[in-house]
C-alpha cells in the first residue's frame, strides 16, 4: 500500500476491540516517536494499556469505547506548538494505519491521567491520538474540491494538484477543511482559516501536501 492509499484508507475510529498491541507494533511506533521527537523537539509519548483516559463522561459522550492506547502530543508552550503537533502527529497516524491500526485525533473528550505521561516544566499536553484495532475502519467524510481551497492564477502544475488532493484527505477538526493554498514561482503557501484547532489542522494538512507533491523543486513560502 503506497502512501496515497494509506491516506485514503485512514478514517477516524472511536470504538475499539479488546486486542493488545504486539511487541513489534509497539516497537515500530516507539521508533518513529523517537525520530519525531529528535527532529521536532517535541516530547511525544506512547501510552499503552491505560483505560482511564477514555473511561469518563466526556469520552462516553464522544462515543469512545475500548480505548486503552494513545499517543500524547506534548511540547514546549510556544506559538508553533499546535502546528508542530499536527504535523508530527499525522506522521504517526499514517504509520499506525500502515501497521494495521486505527486512530482518532482527540482534543477534548478525554481525561488527563497525570501518571500516564510526563509533562515537563514549560510544556503542555496539546492533544492525544487514540489508537488500536477498531471495530470498523471508519467512514469517509464529504470533502471540498481542489478549486475550493486554492487561490492561484493559470494552470496548476500536476505536483501542486496532487499535493492539494492529498491535503484534502487530511483529517481536520469537525471536518472543516479551513485552509487555503496558493502558489507563486514554485513557492507554496497555506493559510489556516478561523476556528477551533485550525493551527493543528494546518500541520496535518502540510504533512499530507508534502507526501502528495513529492520532491519537485518546490518549497514552502516561510
Amino acid at each position: 500500500m503506497n502512501m496515497t492509499e494509506v491516506m485514503k484508507a485512514r478514517h477516524s475510529v472511536r470504538q475499539y476491540i479488546d486486542k493488545p498491541l504486539s511487541k513489534d507494533v509497539i516497537s515500530a511506533l516507539q521508533k518513529e516517536i523517537d525520530a519525531c521527537n529528535k527532529e521536532s523537539g517535541l516530547n511525544i509519548q506512547l501510552v499503552i494499556n491505560e483505560p482511564k483516559a477514555f473511561d469518563g463522561f466526556m469520552a462516553h459522550y464522544g462515543k469512545f469505547s475500548g480505548v486503552t492506547n494513545y499517543i500524547a502530543m506534548i511540547g514546549e508552550k510556544n506559538a508553533s506548538l499546535d502546528e508542530k503537533c499536527g504535523y508530527y502527529g499525522e506522521r504517526l497516524v499514517l504509520l499506525a494505519q500502515q501497521l494495521g491500526l486505527n486512530t482518532c485525533w482527540v482534543a477534548m473528550t478525554y481525561s488527563k491521567i497525570k501518571t500516564a505521561f510526563e509533562v515537563r516544566r514549560g510544556e503542555k499536553l496539546c492533544v492525544v491520538i487514540a489508537l488500536g484495532y477498531g471495530k470498523t475502519q471508519g467512514v469517509m467524510h464529504k470533502s471540498k474540491k481542489v478549486e475550493d481551497v486554492v487561490k492561484a492564477e493559470g494552470a496548476l502544475p500536476e505536483w501542486f494538484k496532487k499535493g492539494v488532493e492529498a491535503a484534502l484527505l487530511a483529517p481536520t477538526a469537525m471536518n472543516q477543511q479551513k485552509f487555503l493554498f496558493s502558489l507563486k514561482d514554485n513557492r507554496v503557501s497555506v493559510k489556516a482559516g478561523h476556528g477551533f484547532y485550525t493551527k493543528m489542522d494546518l500541520g496535518i494538512v502540510k504533512y499530507h501536501f508534502e507526501i502528495g507533491a513529492g520532491n519537485n523543486g518546490w518549497k514552502w513560502n516561510q
